[in-house]
């Protein structure tokens, strides 16, 4: 049988903790919103700010700490946006808000000499 204390993944730092975080707040971003997910993100935003935080505060990192809080600024946003009706529409990458909206271009492909291999595209 395993130890118990082996069934959970432990980070090792810091900046391993945030990346953990991040990935799971990214799995559940589009998921329904039931009340089991809502506990499961306020757990998670109250690691954030109950264990993470005051640990880069005490190691006095001040960029940590900054990821930090808008890592918790983007989650507290993504309930009130779900909470509300809306989607949410990005993910967080770098721990910070990145959007899915990309911009779109319009092209006019034109044949030169003829052959498919050869296309040029004017904007």
């Amino acid at each position: 049988m395993t130890k118990s204390n082996e069934r959970y993944y432990q980070p090792t730092d810091i900046k391993d903790a945030l990346q953990t975080i991040q990935k799971l707040f990214n799995t559940y971003t589009d998921a329904p919103l039931t009340p089991e997910l809502m506990a499961y993100h306020q757990k998670l935003v109250n690691q954030l700010s109950t264990n993470l935080l005051p640990l880069a505060q005490q190691q006095d990192d001040q960029l940590r700490a900054n990821q930090i809080n808008s890592m918790i600024a983007v989650m507290q946003d993504w309930l009130k946006l779900r909470l509300n009706g809306q989607v949410f529409g990005g993910k967080m990458q770098h721990f910070k808000f990145v959007s899915n909206q990309k911009a779109q271009y319009k092209r006019r492909v034109h044949k030169i000499r003829g052959n498919q291999n050869h296309r040029a595209s004017r904007h």
